[in-house]
């Protein structure tokens, strides 16, 4: 399920991220925009972009590790101070 709304966030935004390049280029092309503005304004939807992707990866990577620990399930630092302990 979690894969299923991540795909379909990703879809959205790459038809979100298509109708926008659309519309802009038909405002270039009607004059109603300057392709500098067009290029500037595409620049800072990507930068935009990039920040709230770390955003959310950075959310994503706290609600993961707060199910972990919620969960009571093992971590690669448990599982390396256990074989530390074992060779003991």
């Amino acid at each position: 399920m979690f894969k299923e709304l991540i795909y379909s966030g990703l879809g959205a935004a790459v038809i979100v991220r298509q109708k926008v390049e659309d519309e802009i280029k038909t405002l270039e092309k009607n004059g109603k925009i300057k392709k500098s503005d067009a290029k500037e304004f595409l620049k800072s939807l990507e930068k935009k972009g990039k920040v709230e992707d770390k955003r959310v990866k950075k959310q994503i990577k706290s609600l993961i590790k707060e199910v972990i620990e919620d969960l009571d399930l093992a971590t690669k630092k448990d599982l390396k101070k256990l074989k530390e302990e074992l060779r003991k």
